[in-house]
């Protein structure tokens, strides 16, 4: 059980993660080590993270439609196919081995990092889509939703290139359809955590209104400063991810 005097770090931590994750993904870096560091079940640490998690997502889906930068109408095919995947993955994580994932994905991210690294131009105005958006919200939709579910460290990375560089979005319009998706997976894996028992409220709440404060705060500054405030720290939550996620697949024992 979490201690009274722990509520004050968790809130915190949940303030900076909704605030990174707002910008550019990669909040559960600061959030899930957060409560598990307080010695929770890794389980109830992950339901608990997707019960705060979903406030952090809604709070910047309702700032970027309010700003103007996506349409809520535009994404509820794909909202509909993410939040599937998202139950089909946290269902699969309970009869399957992620430690291969937990191996693959770091690769991935990397190559992200690259990726964007050597395309500097890479987000900065909106280009011609590369396969349509009903292929587009069926194919990552339930990919990435499904991911989401069954491991999710980098998910909302993984969903802002997918936006610039299959759909041709800007990295605002890219981060704003984002949190929508990000939305939908958190609460269709939360459902299921829900249902198992497995989240803890209170630290969850106190949690979730951090993430509000955080989300609210890095959504105002994506909308005022644009892409060429998104791209650095976009590469720095991609390599800290990377190097986190490398080292617990690699070198963490136990």
């Amino acid at each position: 059980m979490i201690e009274p005097w722990q509520l004050p770090l968790l809130f915190g931590a949940s303030l900076a993660a909704g605030f990174v994750d707002s910008i550019a993904g990669g909040g559960g870096l600061i959030s899930l080590p957060a409560l598990l560091s307080c010695g929770l079940d890794p389980r109830v640490a992950l339901g608990t993270n997707k019960l705060q998690g979903t406030f952090g997502s809604a709070s910047a889906t309702w700032h970027y439609a309010a700003a103007g930068t996506m349409k809520l109408r535009d994404c509820l095919r794909g909202f509909i196919f993410t939040f599937a995947g998202a139950i089909a993955g946290a269902l699969a994580v309970q009869l399957m081995d992620p430690s291969l994932l937990r191996k693959i994905i770091p690769v991935m991210l990397f190559s992200i990092a690259l990726f964007v690294w050597f395309r500097p131009k890479l987000g900065e105005s909106d280009l011609h889509p590369r396969i349509p958006r009903g292929f587009f919200d069926l194919l990552f939709g339930l990919g990435l939703g499904f991911y989401d579910g069954f491991f999710g460290p980098g998910t909302g990375t993984f969903w802002a290139i997918a936006f610039v560089v299959m759909l041709g979005f800007n990295l605002t319009k890219a981060t704003g359809y984002t949190k929508v998706m990000n939305f939908a997976s958190n609460i269709g894996s939360l459902g299921f955590f829900i249902y198992a028992h497995q989240v803890l409220w209170i630290p969850g709440l106190t949690m979730g209104v951090g993430q509000l404060i955080g989300a609210q705060i890095g959504a105002r500054m994506v909308v005022t400063r644009g892409t060429g405030f998104i791209r650095p720290v976009f590469l720095t939550v991609v390599l800290a991810l990377t190097a986190k996620l490398i080292y617990t697949a690699y070198f963490k024992r136990g």
